[in-house]
């Protein structure tokens, strides 16, 4: 082979070196995830009961039972409160949090880490907490109420429709919060101080430097809190099961907690299935404009 020629070999070698390091997790992505949702998908077009060795093939028989479920609904309707108040308070929260402790002293890394401390905690251990500070005779709510003379603001805050989904959104807030807290911090530390001295020689109050310098700066933040918190929002689950189970009735039904019951009560797989691939359709559209964004940014 003359000096002027290119080995083929050697050609395709730095072309196939970069598969060969991504096959490992390429392996294993797609036997755990892509397969799994291939699965899923199979059973959400059959009525398998979970249970048996036999699955008949229904087609979207499953999906048009969906739009005659009235507890789809309730669970739908209750799943987009669920998103707007999950995700707005705790954003509106942890801007505030974010910009009262971002100025230096020695109490903020200690307020930081309690504020955020909820978002570490296990979701089940979070429900039982609160559960407890729910009871009707021996929780710490009523009790207080007790004491401060309120005694007609006592009442089962779990056990009655008008308060139940409100109660469970509580710790779901307080847990929500801590998260944006650390990214909107982590935003404010790179906003340059020299624009926030030059608007207080203009005569700009604290207020005004909110406004004008603080919250256009977050943009980029404020998109990416949104687009997480909004896929957060879709799983809804843990906080709902461990505190009401989706009572009293159907009244705190979420669409994972519907579908679990299906799948694991009611023993109908085919149907939760379908409910879980219709979460997950509905989280991966609300999850693109968040990637294709990273990805532009990129």
């Amino acid at each position: 082979m003359s000096a002027g020629t290119l080995d083929p070999s050697a050609v395709r070698r730095p072309r196939l070196l970069p598969w060969a390091f991504a096959a490992p997790a390429l392996v294993i992505y797609l036997a755990f995830l892509v397969w799994p949702a291939l699965q899923a998908l199979w059973i959400s077009l059959t009525d398998w009961d979970g249970l048996s060795d036999t699955q008949h093939f229904v087609g979207l028989a499953n999906y048009t039972a969906m739009l005659s479920d009235s507890v789809v609904g309730i669970a739908a309707v209750n799943n987009v409160l669920w998103a707007l108040v999950t995700i707005a308070l705790p954003m509106v929260l942890g801007l505030l949090l974010a910009v009262v402790l971002n100025r230096r002293s020695r109490t903020s890394p200690v307020l930081r880490s309690v504020f955020y401390a909820p978002a570490v905690l296990p979701l089940v251990s979070i429900a039982s907490i609160w559960a407890w500070l729910y009871d009707p005779t021996d929780g710490a709510i009523n009790t207080v109420l007790g004491a401060l003379g309120l005694d007609a603001l006592q009442q089962s805050w779990l056990g009655q429709d008008s308060t139940a989904l409100w109660a469970v959104m509580i710790p779901a807030v307080w847990v929500r919060t801590g998260f944006p807290m650390l990214l909107y911090l982590a935003a404010l530390q790179s906003i340059p101080s020299e624009q926030y001295e030059a608007a207080s020689m203009d005569g700009a109050n604290r207020w005004q430097q909110f406004w004008r310098i603080t919250v256009p700066s977050l943009r980029d933040t404020h998109y990416i809190v949104l687009a997480l918190s909004l896929i957060e929002s879709f799983k809804a689950f843990d906080l709902v099961y461990a505190m009401t189970y989706g009572g009293p009735g159907y009244t705190t039904q979420v669409m994972g907690t519907w579908m679990y019951a299906n799948v694991f009560q009611y023993f109908e797989a085919g149907y939760g299935t379908a409910i879980a691939v219709v979460i997950t359709l509905v989280a991966l559209a609300a999850g693109i404009p968040y990637v294709r964004s990273q990805v532009k940014s990129s």
